[in-house]
């Protein structure tokens, strides 16, 4: 299926609201409804899809896979609308899938945009509709992040939906990133100044250099998909891998896991984004030791801490986008997109 750009998105379009997974509004009210207010500051109208403006809860989900897709198929079918964000992630998109109309999906070519758990839905519009989709921004995070959002990922964002125009556009490391966790359930995320850390840039583990296929995904997610139709083709493609929660022995598990299934074998380069909550679990090594332990000697190049992924600024990324991946000694990498994600 001959892959097919979204439509570019301008000021002054609505953006649909969809919430595939984790009901988190009501986790924290006021930090969804500033990434809303945030999202409108920027010159877009917000609309709803039906369970996230009734605030609608199971427990760990927002209803049930046939309510959370009639949700995204709604806006899908919504002419007034031309992006879509997804409210966060969670830990069960995958659940909408077999009630998706992925043939509207591919005819409406709107911007879909969300990260971590959203994986799943990249995965399977990239498979079933041909559709790219775009690695980015949630609602809640980082639109919400108090009081206007993350103004880098924001900038990263806006590029990417609107600009068309297929000019080369060089990514670059930003000047300081954090994986500073502030608690949601009192006032900490707005009361507590942010840390931030001197960003070091991105850090070569393989030097080398390809022109290829980007394919962006959240790690834990990636895995859930293994043995599905909608696991990604990855034969010549540069593969970035992200996520949140990063204990050591199930990162080797994951790792491991594409290893034996020849993933490394496939692919043209590797990144690796940083890990929002790393934990070493008494190990001497770090995760770029353990990264290449299992990758192994390879000719292309590997890459790791980048800055798309839990931590923030956060660069948007569109899926099977042509890039130039050259990684030459230390923290000296160049990334270049080479085309638009949207089209006029």
């Amino acid at each position: 299926m001959q892959l097919l750009k979204p439509y570019k998105v301008k000021k002054g379009d609505t953006v649909g609201i969809f919430t595939p997974s984790s009901p988190s509004y009501n986790d924290n009210e006021e930090l969804f409804a500033n990434g809303l207010k945030n999202i409108e500051q920027l010159g877009f109208k917000v609309k709803l899809g039906f369970l996230t403006k009734a605030r609608a809860s199971q427990g760990y989900r927002s209803g049930t896979a046939q309510e959370r897709a009639k949700e995204f198929m709604d806006l899908i079918n919504d002419d007034d609308v031309t992006i879509m964000i997804s409210t966060i992630g969670g830990m069960n998109s995958s659940s909408m899938i077999p009630f998706l109309n992925f043939d509207t999906i591919r005819k409406k070519r709107k911007v879909i945009c969300g990260y971590s758990d959203v994986t799943s839905l990249h995965l399977s519009i990239l498979k079933y509709s041909g559709l790219k989709t775009l690695y980015g921004p949630a609602v809640m995070t980082w639109f919400g992040e108090y009081p206007n959002g993350i103004e880098d990922s924001i900038e990263s964002f806006l590029l990417a939906i609107t600009d068309s125009s297929n000019s080369p556009r060089e990514l670059k490391p930003f000047k300081r990133w954090s994986n500073h966790f502030r608690d949601w359930s009192n006032g900490d995320w707005k009361q507590i100044p942010r840390e931030w850390q001197e960003n070091m840039g991105w850090k070569v583990l393989n030097p080398g250099s390809v022109t290829g296929e980007i394919v962006v995904v959240n790690l834990s997610t990636l895995m859930s998909a293994a043995g599905t139709n909608y696991f990604p083709e990855l034969d010549g493609k540069i593969l970035l891998i992200e996520e949140m929660s990063a204990p050591w022995s199930k990162e080797e598990r994951s790792l491991r896991q594409l290893q034996l299934m020849g993933v490394f074998d496939k692919i043209s380069g590797l990144i690796m984004g940083k890990a929002e909550s790393p934990n070493y679990e008494g190990a001497s090594f770090d995760l770029n030791d353990l990264l290449m332990e299992i990758v192994g000697d390879r000719s292309y190049p590997i890459v790791s801490e980048f800055d798309c992924s839990h931590t923030i600024p956060m660069h948007s990324i569109g899926e099977r986008c042509q890039v130039i991946l050259d990684a030459r000694e230390q923290y000296d990498v160049s990334f270049t997109i080479l085309e638009s994600f949207v089209t006029s």
